[in-house]
């Protein structure tokens, strides 16, 4: 019985068939630009046909019709499923492993929505729409910030009165679980390590970007917070920031609450400090002599050495740091960027392995170093769809 994974934005619904024991995908797909004169619409078959298309997709509900009809239209059986699993950016304190949905769910991801409001309520509209079309499917939403619940208190408490933390919620919470998830499982898997015993630092290198401390296989620490807003310099957010910054724009440079929002997570960052989101582009005009997009390669990677000393003081011995994510998998003149500074810590890159087009979980290391350097390509639709199948394999028995 397979899992259809689902991945609900704002303009977006991604989507894919996958087998939750071995992790291969049978069908995804895309509709994007939702509410547009004219969304994109793709379907692939794994082997088979690849069909496009640009029509009107009014909204969400639309949107999902066309990922039901496509399916049904490849053969799936959509009432045979074993669950349908949902990402859900934040679950607050109140989820810390996935959940069948049913309505009290539904509420408390709800009241989750200001600590994530780009985020979950996208989330929560397709799991509302899919409750209503396959009522007989199970719904499991599976929330970004579980894996990252095992931190202790001193790594997710912000130095702010308790009373505000306690009800507002205000706390570290990390992002990409699902993702870290995989990663650690894998890398375990690569190093053979018991999973329980595994120590990493994992760079999470994308257009959003963040790192995890990993000790014993769980996390302890992570970059971002209460919001996906602190920790490294990202596409286009500002990552770590003085607090006082913020009061300064409002004060001298007039702007609003919200025109500080939309600087630091759209109009900062990569696309900030170079004018480019693309780390691609960064790196183009960086090789072209161009000086404020050497500057944002240069902040880029310190941050991250940054993240990873401050890491190596929260393990007891690390077996690995960790590439994944686009550019975590795909840049490998960031990973030296990255590893060579660090030659003193263990880091020894091998330049020959670390340039070879390789796919699938490899080493880049030169092996004479005490820790190695792995790159491990993610696949958060896999751990999904493996979480909602072990939620309600669970629950059934």
């Amino acid at each position: 019985m397979n899992v259809l994974v689902v991945n609900s934005g704002s303009s977006t619904l991604k989507y894919q068939l996958v087998d939750p024991d071995s992790g291969t995908w049978l069908a995804r797909g895309l509709v994007d630009r939702i509410g547009q004169p004219e969304s994109e619409v793709r379907h692939e078959v794994a082997g088979g046909a690849v069909t496009t298309s640009a029509r009107a997709v009014d909204d969400h509900s639309a949107a999902v019709s066309t990922m039901l009809d496509d399916l049904r239209g490849g053969g799936t059986d959509l009432d045979a499923l074993l669950a349908v699993g949902h990402r859900v950016v934040h679950g607050g304190r109140a989820f810390r492993e996935p959940v069948v949905v049913d309505d009290a769910v539904e509420a408390a991801i709800e009241r989750m929505v200001p600590l994530a409001p780009l985020h979950n309520p996208a989330g929560l509209m397709g799991i509302r729409i899919m409750r209503a079309l396959l009522p007989g499917v199970p719904q499991v939403a599976v929330f970004d910030t579980a894996f990252h619940a095992t931190m202790p208190p001193e790594a997710y408490t912000y130095a702010i009165p308790r009373a505000m933390t306690d009800d507002l919620g205000i706390r570290r919470y990390g992002f990409h679980g699902t993702s870290y998830a995989f990663v650690t499982r894998r890398s375990a898997e690569f190093l053979d390590v018991p999973l329980d015993d595994v120590n990493l630092i994992i760079a999470h290198l994308g257009n959003g970007a963040s790192m995890t401390a990993v000790r014993g296989g769980r996390s302890i620490d992570t970059s971002m917070g209460m919001t996906p807003l602190e920790g490294l310099v990202m596409g286009t957010r500002s990552g770590d920031i003085d607090p006082g910054v913020i009061f300064h724009l409002v004060r001298e440079a007039g702007l609003s609450v919200d025109e500080v929002d939309r600087l630091l997570n759209k109009g900062s960052g990569l696309l900030g400090l170079a004018g480019e989101q693309d780390m691609r582009s960064v790196r183009a005009r960086a090789q072209g002599g161009d000086p404020a997009a050497r500057l944002a390669l240069d902040v880029y990677g310190y941050r991250i050495r940054s993240y990873i000393g401050a890491y190596l003081s929260a393990l007891p011995g690390l077996h690995a740091l960790v590439f994944t994510a686009g550019i975590g998998e795909n840049d490998p003149a960031l990973r030296h960027e990255v590893c060579s500074p660090l030659q003193h810590l263990g880091l020894h890159l091998d330049p020959v392995r670390n340039e070879a087009a390789q796919g699938g979980v490899r080493a880049i290391d030169a092996g004479t170093g005490a820790v190695r350097i792995l790159v491990v390509p993610t696949d958060e639709e896999a751990e999904i769809a493996r979480q909602a199948a072990a939620t309600v394999r669970s629950s059934s028995r």
